[in-house]
């Protein structure tokens, strides 16, 4: 039997401490002297103290001095050009995506598909030329697997796990969606067309049964917020496992109209 997990309403959580944060990361098994990448919803994990401040300064305890912390870091606007010092980060990624990318000490990559990352193996991750498709195997995302990194979904489900996007391109997937950025080439913007393996990304969470089923992800409370916590590596060897017998799988099927699917099913060629 698998445990369910209850999460209190808003009105009756209490703040956590630092401390007790920490002793939840540690429990859940985020190792130190590891690579983290994290996605993350601080709605769901508030409150706690010193806010996505104290999220962060919590990871970092964990992973010590010896450990990376990586959280993705890319533009919302595909329209305005890239610069890694003032842009902020897609407002879907959140406030603590935001607060982490302004931290000292902090290295972000110089490419709209941006992930910022501190720690031993922070230069390596996010140095490097504009991965296209953006979570190729060149990218922040596939050299944080290439690191065996741990994935942690802090208030967030595998929708939101870039390592599946890795997955799939690793798997040679057959759709590729007409996608553009925008870069300064010569301090002149410069608009650049690609193909991305883009989806509505829901069915991405056929990877919590994949992974529960090999007990290989495990499951808890950070702050106030249900976590999932895998090896970036098993993540992507069971999603090629299923790709490699159904290519499609995780787009919806036709009849159940969703816009992005049916989109990436017209691109197969």
């Amino acid at each position: 039997m698998r445990t369910k997990w209850t999460v209190p309403s808003l009105n009756d959580r209490r703040e956590l401490s630092r401390a007790a944060l920490c002793d939840q990361l540690r429990t859940l098994g985020v190792q130190p002297g590891g690579v983290l990448l994290v996605h993350t919803s601080f709605r769901a994990v508030r409150p706690v103290e010193g806010g996505p401040q104290g999220l962060i300064d919590a990871l970092r305890d964990v992973l010590g001095t010896g450990g990376t912390l990586v959280m993705p870091s890319w533009t919302g606007s595909d329209e305005e050009p890239f610069d890694r010092d003032i842009t902020p980060v897609s407002s879907d990624l959140g406030v603590v995506a935001e607060t982490f990318r302004r931290q000292p000490g902090v290295m972000r990559s110089a490419h709209p598909f941006a992930f910022a990352a501190i720690g031993p193996h922070a230069a390596s991750i996010t140095q490097g030329l504009l991965p296209l498709p953006p979570h190729c195997p060149e990218s922040p995302v596939g050299r944080a697997h290439d690191l065996d990194g741990q994935v942690l979904l802090l208030g967030v489900d595998h929708d939101a796990d870039t390592s599946l996007h890795l997955a799939e391109l690793l798997a040679d997937v057959p759709y590729r969606v007409p996608k553009h950025i925008t870069v300064f080439e010569d301090g002149v913007p410069h608009r650049i067309a690609y193909g991305e393996n883009d989806h509505c990304c829901q069915r991405f969470n056929l990877a919590n049964d994949w992974l529960r089923d090999r007990s290989l992800q495990v499951e808890g409370i950070v702050g106030h917020a249900h976590a999932k916590l895998v090896r970036a590596r098993d993540v992507v060897a069971v999603a090629r496992e299923q790709l490699a017998r159904d290519p499609l799988v995780f787009l919806h099927p036709p009849e159940a109209g969703c816009d992005d699917c049916d989109e990436a099913r017209r691109s197969i060629t």
